[in-house]
């Protein structure tokens, strides 16, 4: 579902980044520029609670995750180093969303649901750990009810509809859906992890 979603808006932003590579803006720019204002829009308003602003700052830019991709691919430039980038800058804005959040429970003394969504921060990044682990000692662990973009579109979608129609609940359900998810997520790496390390101890 979330890659045909992808497939329709990087068809549909096409041509603005097309226009950008043909005035000479690098992909690496882009991703850069999109990381700056995703952080920018959720750790200036989320903590003021402005979150349906905060969210639509956040979207907007979030589609330049999507733009990127397809100028590196449509000017052969793709590279290690454009993924790297791509995926460290990620954690970045991941981070700013939920740590926007955090800081605005504590501003209305919520520490419940601030210590729920610091705990997204951290699963979040735990999460991405385990697979770049994984890959990184020659195993796979592209598994689990969590992934990046499950998380960042339900948070997102939830956090607007709380403020537009003042119900915060929605955002404090979607947090501890995610908090699970997330470690249910970490918990399915460990396994498949395992699971292909121990033949390999076998084997030596």
């Amino acid at each position: 579902m979330l890659e045909r979603f992808r497939r329709f808006w990087t068809g549909l932003l096409s041509p603005v980044a097309d226009l950008l590579l043909r005035m000479g803006v690098s992909p690496d720019a882009v991703t850069l520029v999109g990381t700056v204002g995703v952080c920018a829009g959720a750790l200036i308003f989320f903590p003021r609670g402005q979150l349906f602003v905060g969210v639509l700052v956040v979207t907007a830019f979030v589609f330049s995750d999507l733009i990127d991709g397809y100028m590196a691919r449509a000017s052969g430039r793709s590279s290690s180093w454009g993924a790297f980038l791509d995926s460290t800058l990620d954690r970045f804005g991941d981070a700013a969303i939920f740590g926007g959040l955090v800081l605005y429970f504590a501003r209305y003394d919520d520490l419940l649901l601030a210590s729920l969504a610091l705990y997204c921060l951290v699963m979040g990044s735990v999460t991405s750990y385990a697979r770049a682990r994984a890959e990184s000692l020659g195993m796979q662990a592209r598994i689990g009810v969590a992934e990046r973009a499950d998380r960042l579109v339900a948070v997102l979608a939830m956090t607007g509809l709380s403020d537009l129609f003042g119900a915060p609940w929605l955002l404090t359900i979607t947090l501890w859906v995610i908090a699970v998810a997330s470690t249910v997520t970490v918990l399915q790496r460990i396994i498949v992890v395992r699971r292909q390390a121990l033949p390999r101890q076998s084997a030596a």
